[in-house]
């Protein structure tokens, strides 16, 4: 099963990853909404919450730099917001034609850009964080703890898990397709571009049909093995002090936060 390709937890001792699940779900959440409540060029709170995530990361000796560097990967998403930068009244700062509209960028539109891109940045280095420190079946029973429907809880557990499948179907055919596709030294194989695309729709097909007979092969084990609607995990899921008291400073770092940005 190729679970590197999904699975980005990070085996390390360190004081986060010995944190209960339901722990570090609950302050991601709670982060993740106070970045999306907090007003618009609140500069001093979003960097204050940029200190948060750096303290984390050293409690969780993944390295200060850990979210940092993977973080980027998500901004460029964050650029359909780039509509706000014309649609937001304000004192127009530049105006410059695109195809038949007259565009005029104001401040408060630039503002509210500017935050977008910070909120997003800020919170998808906390969901990084999350899933590098807590095992996905950890984090499942954390949701089903804190009372997330059950039918949610179990449709994420489902497709995590079969995402595996899928991929190790894709790896098969592929494995399969170059197999028979030997080519002489020097020479490129296959045939014409209509060819190609008439093998890759009946791997489409093939991959279709073959990941949804091992689904149901898996899930008939899965029964046959005592599945009773949701993930078992080894980890007892225990409460203690440290977590309590955890909870309640990050919760109230995370109150100040907004305290912060509205003064």
């Amino acid at each position: 099963m190729h679970s590197d390709i999904f699975d980005r937890y990070h085996d390390t001792e360190s004081f986060i990853h010995r944190l209960d699940p339901r722990v570090k779900v609950s302050v991601t959440v709670a982060f993740i909404l106070s970045n999306a409540l907090l007003p618009d060029g609140a500069w001093i709170a979003f960097g204050l919450s940029w200190l948060f995530l750096l303290f984390i990361n050293a409690l969780s000796k993944l390295g200060i730099a850990f979210t940092f560097k993977r973080s980027f990967v998500a901004l460029p998403f964050a650029l359909v917001a780039i509509t706000v930068l014309f649609s937001i009244p304000g004192n127009p700062l530049t105006t410059f034609h695109f195809l038949m509209w007259d565009l005029t960028i104001t401040d408060m539109g630039l503002l509210r850009f500017e935050s977008i891109l910070v909120r997003s940045w800020l919170s998808v280095q906390m969901a990084i964080l999350l899933v590098a420190t807590a095992r996905f079946p950890d984090i499942v029973h954390a949701l089903e703890h804190l009372r997330v429907p059950s039918i949610l809880t179990t449709i994420i557990a489902f497709l995590y898990r079969y995402l595996f499948v899928l991929v190790d179907e894709v790896f098969r055919l592929l494995r399969a397709r170059e197999a028979r596709s030997a080519a002489a030294a020097g020479s490129r194989s296959g045939g014409s571009v209509a060819w190609r695309a008439g093998v890759a729709g009946n791997m489409a097909g093939q991959l279709f049909l073959r990941s949804y007979e091992r689904s149901d092969r898996v899930y008939n084990a899965m029964l046959a093995r005592g599945y009773a609607g949701h993930l078992l995990t080894i980890n007892p899921h225990e409460l203690r002090r440290v977590d309590y008291i955890t909870t309640a400073l990050a919760l109230s770092v995370i109150f100040m936060l907004q305290v912060i940005g509205r003064l």
